[in-house]
């Protein structure tokens, strides 16, 4: 077996679901490796298409009125959208988790019954996996492995991980949601992901973990949406 499965499976069981008979909401919540952050499962469908979207501030959360809501619970830091869950992750000096989730909870129910959209805008991120006309032959293996056999691992731990460049043997990749921060992170990273990529694809040398560059392109796709707005 992977090195990923036996680093970065620390999911535990269902715990302290919450059953909301009057909404006809069902949610669930997840341990994660990373100890701050819990995966929220409320049963019903999230996002209309495949594909992850990663608020670390309430500023980049401005196309999410969902995530903008949770941003306003105190010590929420970091909201990681799924197409089944939601990732919260919280200030690790903040209150403890079980002063937090009925207010989580509360806001989950309330945003869904409102019938308000999660996303203000249709127009999805380009996956960074996806692949492009001038991409090398190890650079394809590379993001197809990350398809195939790491990224449904690691959105099993309540977060996601994201091709940002491969150069002089050197993958760069981006940790999201329960990923970013999690102790357990840069093990997995270098005991499971580089593991694995150096098996199957030998022209990678090593996996680096960078948190910025993702973050940049997401704000420039969010700014030119608000220049969009504005336009309009």
């Amino acid at each position: 077996s992977s090195g990923i499965n036996a680093e970065y499976g620390g999911a535990q069981a269902y715990q302290n679901p919450l059953i909301l008979p009057n909404r006809g909401m069902f949610i669930q919540t997840q341990t994660t490796p990373n100890p701050n952050s819990l995966k929220f499962i409320p049963g019903i469908q999230i996002l209309d298409h495949i594909g992850t979207y990663d608020f670390s501030t309430l500023e980049s959360a401005r196309i999410s009125p969902l995530a903008r809501q949770l941003f306003r619970i105190d010590g929420v830091t970091r909201v990681f959208l799924a197409p089944d869950f939601i990732s919260v992750t919280k200030d690790d000096n903040e209150q403890p988790w079980n002063t937090m989730k009925p207010d989580i909870f509360a806001c989950i129910m309330d945003f869904f019954s409102s019938n308000q959209p999660v996303l203000l805008d249709e127009a999805t991120l380009e996956s960074t996996s996806s692949i492009n006309d001038d991409d090398d032959e190890t650079t394809i293996m590379i993001k197809e492995l990350l398809d195939t056999r790491i990224r449904p691992t690691v959105m099993e731990d309540g977060g996601d991980i994201r091709f940002v460049s491969f150069e002089d043997g050197i993958v760069k990749l981006a940790l999201q949601g329960s990923c970013s921060g999690c102790p357990s992170s840069s093990v997995t990273l270098k005991n499971g992901i580089e593991n694995m990529m150096q098996f199957y694809i030998p022209e990678v040398l090593s996996v680096e973990a960078v948190d910025d560059e993702i973050a940049e392109l997401q704000n420039k796709v969010f700014d030119e949406f608000d220049q969009t707005l504005n336009d309009k």
